[in-house]
């Protein structure tokens, strides 16, 4: 049998002044339904009633997963380094599912 060569393919990213800067978020909200997952980060101000949504990420199922493992190898990671990241219990954003349609 024949073995096939690998190709690497080197990616060249590129990226805008004004993304590069980046938004600083404090609070996501997850939906999601059968073919797509909404991350809408949003910057919330203490104390503030209202909180506005900086930047909205659209993604598939499978991307979802493979950025959920990305996060926790970096947890992982940064923890091994800098020490575990104590949550507050109190300030922990809720758990729950939404199966109701994006919007």
């Amino acid at each position: 049998m024949e073995k096939k060569k690998e190709t690497e393919v080197k990616l060249e990213i590129q990226i805008d002044d004004d993304v590069a800067a980046g938004q600083y978020i404090n609070m996501v909200v997850i939906n999601h339904n059968d073919s797509e997952f909404v991350l809408d980060c949003i910057f919330l101000q203490p104390q503030a009633l209202k909180a506005k949504v900086r930047s909205r990420l659209i993604t598939s199922p499978r991307h979802a997963k493979r950025l959920l493992l990305a996060l926790q190898n970096n947890v992982v990671s940064y923890e091994k380094k800098y020490g575990v990241i104590n949550l507050d219990e109190g300030k922990q954003a809720p758990v729950e599912k939404s199966d109701s349609p994006v919007h």
